[in-house]
């Protein structure tokens, strides 16, 4: 019965969601967002950026993170939402120098190398989102319908085919329109679950803040180092992230994303300490905290819990659907620019994302962890060029990239014997530490031999 309530609530949000796209589909509004002849106004952007980046698998990463390492563990997952403080940042460089994406940059300095290895990486992270939140899908019902044999793979199947079919019809303007409608769902249900544990008898902030969680607080610190070194080129492989701050004026989309920052750092490390408050009561890790939760909270509790999540799935899918059909059509230009062709590449990114659920999902974390080592071979080409005022030739973005990828690939494969041979014989955070200090160190070096200062009067 609690399983089919949740289902229910699920489907009704589905619902709502088809209701409020729009009635007549655009081309312009399918790859650019336009919404009539207006730009998206600031909070419909706000609550666009936050729902899309606090999908299903960060949350789950919050809380998992919180759960074995205490409040460092949480803090350091909510440092990637420095990324909003960054992104900005790096849009404002862009538009500086009227670009129209991060393509048009880098291709005015690199040419199609510079454009192909970023789209590259970015096909990748879309890819690992549509991935990692059917997972997270799949996950909560086969918690919630322990009892029916293939609960979870039938969910991700139906999730994908309805969320496709509503993501098809209105492009990014319809992710626009489902995102403000997702997030005050999200909100509403999540404020219930957390109001209720922070106002119980066994809930104390002090002990919350001071958690050593159940493996120490010391990979905690750990990964907020490496998010420290990740965050300022976290956002620039992020598409959904990029694709929102060409959409509104400047000072609109500024605006946007300073909001952006506080409420969904706030909504991460409030989900953190369900995992954290998890630890503190020394419950044992079952089915990635899910049946955890089961057992601390009353039904209805984890009920909200579960809704907000298959929420949060369900935003960031139609959002990774309209980047990617972007990133194929405008950038690529794989397929015409018309509906249909959008349509097209929605449909494949959403059946590879669907048959990835088959290959597991053994850390929820390592696909940020791989992602996020990928996008810092643009660290020091960005810091070139936007702080001091440099040009990078293509060879030193080259070995930069080069350093970036073999990082990912090393700590992706790092159980491999030719990459544990290389890497310290430690914890794998300890490993990944060292692999980013290693990817800037090579990448910055690069481009501190290759970059030449532009005169001020030349500089765009």
């Amino acid at each position: 019965m609690f399983g089919i309530l949740v289902s229910l609530i699920f489907l009704g949000v589905i619902v709502l969601s088809f209701v409020v796209v729009p009635k007549r589909a655009l081309v312009e509004g399918f790859f650019d967002g336009k919404m009539g002849a207006a730009q998206p106004g600031l909070w419909t952007l706000v609550l666009s950026q936050v729902t899309t980046w606090i999908f299903a698998r960060s949350l789950m990463n919050a809380a998992i993170l919180g759960y074995f390492y205490g409040f460092p563990g949480t803090l350091a997952y909510a440092a990637y939402y420095l990324s909003f403080l960054t992104g900005g940042y790096i849009i404002g460089q862009l538009r500086r120098e009227d670009a129209g994406s991060v393509q048009s940059w880098l291709g005015a300095r690199f040419g199609r190398t510079g454009q192909g290895t970023y789209n590259v990486v970015i096909a990748l992270r879309l890819l690992s989102e549509v991935f990692a939140n059917l997972i997270v899908v799949g996950l909560i019902f086969d918690a919630v319908l322990p009892e029916t044999m293939g609960a979870g793979t039938a969910a991700i199947v139906i999730v994908a085919l309805l969320g496709l079919v509503y993501s098809a019809w209105g492009g990014l303007s319809a992710a626009l329109r489902t995102d403000v409608l997702q997030m005050a769902v999200f909100l509403v249900v999540f404020a219930i679950a957390f109001v209720f544990m922070v106002t119980g008898p066994d809930f104390s902030l002090a002990e919350i803040v001071t958690a050593e969680g159940t493996a120490g607080q010391r990979q905690g610190w750990i990964l907020l180092l490496v998010a420290f070194l990740q965050v300022f080129s976290y956002p620039a492989h992020d598409p959904v992230m990029m694709d929102r701050g060409f959409i509104a004026d400047k000072r609109t989309t500024r605006a946007s994303f300073l909001h952006a920052f506080w409420i969904s750092t706030l909504c991460i490390i409030g989900f953190g300490f369900f995992g954290i408050q998890a630890a503190l009561q020394e419950q044992a890790y079952e089915g990635q905290l899910l049946t955890t939760w089961a057992n601390m909270f009353p039904a209805w509790v984890y009920a909200a819990l579960l809704v907000s999540l298959l929420v949060s799935a369900l935003s960031t899918l139609d959002s990774a659907l309209s980047s990617a059909a972007r990133l194929c059509v405008v950038e690529l230009r794989l397929a015409p620019r018309s509906l249909n062709g959008g349509r097209a590449v929605m449909l494949v990114f959403m059946a590879l994302g669907g048959a990835l659920t088959l290959w597991g999902n053994a850390t929820l974390f390592d696909a940020v962890a791989v992602s996020g080592t990928a996008s810092m071979f643009l660290t020091p080409v960005m810091l070139a060029v936007f702080v001091f005022g440099a040009t990078v030739p293509l060879w030193s973005y080259l070995v930069s990239y080069a350093a970036a990828m073999l990082g990912a690939f090393a700590y992706f494969a790092r159980d491999w014997p030719s990459f544990a041979a290389l890497l310290p014989d430690a914890h794998k955070y300890d490993q990944l530490l060292v692999i980013c200090i290693a990817v800037l160190a090579v990448g910055g070096l690069a481009v501190a031999i290759g970059a030449r200062r532009v005169p001020a009067a030349t500089q765009g």
